[in-house]
């Protein structure tokens, strides 16, 4: 007997999106007690990997636990748009060899092309979260890069300053084997 995984896949999620079935859960347990859970990010520099999908299916069967059991949550979705993952990757894209060469391409327009190649792999990452049936409130995924994000960093950091919990050091923190 030939099973069409792809098409079963396909029948379920129009059964859930017509039927609205995330929805009336969300609905259902709104106003119930709270239980947070918060999606760690993945870096939208690629499309996801097994162990993303791995993961995210953990995560989605431990909300979905907690939803059986009455819980208001917010379905949050992230993604990590900053650092070396998503720098690299535009890096490759450019044919960079060194980080002078996005001196020379400049700056703003390097973060303008890690942006768009953020937007671009978020879009890639929810199409394939939605296909492994991972319940989200998909249009209200927060992104590290937003304003918001970055400011409640700067708010914290100078919180931290503040109450002289941060310091000047020369500590040694290995990030990119390439550039040191």
């Amino acid at each position: 007997m030939d099973v069409d995984f792809p098409k079963i896949e396909q029948k379920i999620l129009k059964f859930w999106e017509e039927k609205k079935v995330f929805e009336k859960l969300r609905g259902k347990n709104r106003g119930k007690k709270h239980w947070s859970f918060l999606d760690g990010p993945i870096t939208a520099n690629n499309p996801m990997g097994v162990h993303h999908a791995w993961g995210r299916t953990y995560k989605d069967l431990f909300q979905r636990y907690k939803a059986m059991q009455g819980f208001d949550q917010r379905f949050q979705n992230g993604f990590d748009c900053q650092g070396l993952w998503v720098e690299v990757e535009v890096e490759k894209e450019l044919g960079f060899k060194d980080k002078k060469d996005i001196e020379k391409y400049g700056i703003g327009k390097f973060v303008e092309k890690c942006k768009e190649r953020v937007l671009k792999y978020s879009a890639i990452q929810t199409k394939q979260s939605i296909r492994l049936g991972q319940w989200m409130d998909w249009e209200n995924s927060y992104f590290t890069m937003s304003d918001e994000n970055n400011y409640a960093i700067w708010y914290f950091l100078k919180k931290c300053q503040e109450k002289g919990l941060l310091y000047k050091g020369r500590d040694v923190v290995p990030w990119c084997p390439r550039c040191g």
